[in-house]
């Protein structure tokens, strides 16, 4: 008897300790969840304030005592993030493993291991100096907390879309963003030999950003080193999107986003599942700085001994008209651009490597992406013969290159040898006069390349021929392919207007192409761009014109063409430009990155399918 009241004692007591558990983990979880978001909202400030701490600290001249006043609010920053490193470590140390990859971890250890110089002195006598100057070293602090700060807003803004943030909408916020940023950090003291105007800044940042080209001051007498990194730094981000750098870190640092951001990305960067999505992310960014890297190396092959540069000023060069000509930029460091004489006179194996680069960025990622796999797909079938008895024959696939690259490979080189001839032609006897064969060849395939976005200069284009402006302005009109760094309204709605085209015309049912069907979803977008491009020249064309009725009319359509395409070419009046002027063809440079109709698509409330279906009926086209 007194055995079972023991037994219903302890287990008494055992319920009301468990009962205890409960709630105290209960309250636990209610002060470790607002808690947790409350730290992630103070690590996002920090992250700004550090960031804006960095750029004042880089970009102006300080004494010791602002040294030491900026020293001290990286600390506070570094307090912020160590506090929610550690929170998380100990009550989300679950999510925590579950959620973080092997960068985060190492950014994470990071921020905790900068601690000691802030706990212990400096010693005197190292064991290891090397490790005592890193760990005591400010820029290796600095490098640590841009490094999480950076991580920390792109999980942050990612996690935005995660909330069913219209896509196109957060890609235009998201570039308007960037362009303000660059356009304050363009008028840094270290970054400009003389001040420049906000407006000018402006329209330099929103260039480089669209990766237009377009500018109203010499970049190579006005931008420091620094400015010119930091163009560079803004043509890269534009060029390959700021959610596809957002993603990245996103991702592959912290890999904690929402299935619907996730399935967003892999449209975005046409990723044929969600396990690819890693994979193809860094395929893109891998193939980019491959390629300009390659191409920095043979640029700085053609140009060594050749411009009067040292060492160091050759490399920078090679690497800033590397990635200018990848992005699509047309950006240039060197006085009178690829026009200079030491280059148009000495040296014509630069123009086909910059064509090259200029081809390699405009054909489109979807393409590069097609590429690779129908690249893998032929080496797993080579190694199956090599090695029949160790591994399966893979699947035969019937098109190992679908529709649209086939379309966006034939129409651009179509358009790129059409453009050469028409520009040899038009030209032997005029801007090319004077010139050797190979140099009079060379010149016309790469100015039938740089129209198409890149806004490179080797022959004034002042002084071309009215037939030979009008090539060229098609040429801008169309521009590269879609997803690519290139502008205009696109290989891909060229084509697809000429298919349906000829399909009206022969009375075909529908545009086909390669054996495949065009959607007639693709055909109504493609009239939809055309439509829109068309509308949007004139009314830009129409306030430029009426802003500057001193221009000669010709140079203003031209301008106009080029900032809305995203070109960059321009007959030479760009610095004579009004202020009004500026900010109205910076709006469509941005508009012609951003995409009028995907800005318009995230803007117009979408139509909802109703139950009734309407009788068809034909209106008047002749």
């Amino acid at each position: 008897m007194s055995a079972n009241r023991k037994n219903i004692s302890s287990g008494r007591r055992f319920a009301s300790l468990h009962q205890s558990l409960l709630r105290l983990e209960r309250k636990v979880h209610g002060f470790v969840a607002p808690m947790s978001v409350t730290l992630m909202v103070l690590s996002a400030i920090a992250s700004v304030v550090c960031l804006v701490g960095i750029v004042v600290h880089v970009g102006f001249e300080h004494d010791d005592v602002d040294f030491r006043r900026i020293f001290s609010l990286m600390r506070w920053c570094q307090g912020v993030f160590t506090v929610n490193v550690l929170f998380n470590l100990i009550f989300n140390l679950r999510t925590t493993l579950r959620e973080t990859r092997i960068i985060k971890w190492t950014v994470d250890v990071a921020i905790i291991v900068m601690l000691l110089p802030w706990l212990y002195p400096k010693p005197l006598h190292p064991w290891i100096p090397w490790l005592k100057d890193l760990l005591y070293s400010s820029r290796m602090l600095y490098i640590v907390l841009v490094t999480y700060s950076v991580v920390t807003l792109s999980y942050a803004l990612f996690r935005m879309v995660g909330r069913r943030t219209n896509p196109s909408l957060l890609m235009s916020a998201s570039f308007l963003i960037f362009i303000l940023i660059g356009s304050f950090l363009l008028m840094l003291p270290k970054c400009t030999y003389y001040p420049i105007s906000y407006v000018d800044s402006l329209f330099v940042s929103t260039s480089a950003v669209s990766i237009t080209g377009l500018t109203p001051v010499d970049v190579s007498t006005i931008f420091t080193p620094m400015g010119q990194w930091i163009l560079a730094i803004l043509i890269q981000i534009g060029a390959l999107g700021v959610l596809t750098f957002t993603s990245f870190f996103a991702l592959f640092f912290s890999g904690n986003t929402s299935i619907y951001s996730q399935l967003m990305l892999r449209d975005m960067v046409y990723s044929k599942s969600m396990n690819s999505l890693i994979p193809t992310l860094l395929y893109i960014l891998g193939f980019t700085v491959t390629v300009e890297a390659v191409g920095a190396v043979l640029i700085w092959l053609s140009i060594h001994g050749t411009l009067g540069m040292t060492l160091t000023d050759e490399i920078a060069f090679s690497a800033f008209h590397s990635l200018s000509a990848f992005c699509n930029a047309g950006f240039s460091t060197l006085h009178d651009g690829l026009s200079n004489p030491l280059l148009l006179k000495g040296n014509i194996s630069i123009y086909w490597i910059m064509t090259l680069l200029i081809v390699a960025g405009s054909i489109g990622f979807p393409i590069l992406v097609n590429i690779r796999d129908a690249l893998v797909a032929q080496f797993k079938r080579i190694r199956y013969w090599f090695c029949r008895r160790t591994t399966d024959r893979p699947a035969r696939q019937v098109y190992i290159y679908n529709m649209n690259t086939r379309i966006v490979l034939f129409t651009f080189t179509a358009l790129l040898i059409a453009g050469a001839a028409l520009f040899f032609m038009f030209e032997y006897n005029h801007s090319l006069a004077g010139m050797t064969l190979e140099e009079k060849i060379t010149q016309s395939v790469f100015n039938s390349a740089v129209p198409r976005s890149a806004g490179f200069a080797s022959v004034n284009p002042a002084g071309f021929m009215g037939s030979t402006l009008i090539v060229v302005m098609f040429l801008m009109w169309i521009g590269g392919a879609s997803q690519s760094t290139g502008g205009g309204i696109k290989v891909n709605t060229f084509a697809a207007i000429w298919l349906n085209i000829r399909a009206v015309l022969t009375g075909a049912p529908r545009a086909t192409a390669f054996r495949r069907r065009i959607s007639i979803g693709s055909v109504r977008r493609a009239n939809a761009v055309v439509a829109l491009s068309i509308i949007s020249y004139l009314i830009f064309s129409l306030a430029i014109v009426a802003l500057e009725p001193r221009l000669p009319l010709k140079a203003l359509l031209f301008e106009s063409l080029s900032a809305l395409f995203t070109v960059g070419s321009s007959l030479g009046i760009t610095a004579d430009l009004s202020a009004p002027s500026k900010v109205i063809l910076s709006v469509a440079m941005f508009l012609g990155r951003v995409g009028l109709l995907s800005l318009l698509t995230g803007l117009v409330r979408r139509h909802k399918e109703v139950g009734v279906s309407y009788p068809s009926d034909d209106i008047i086209i002749n």
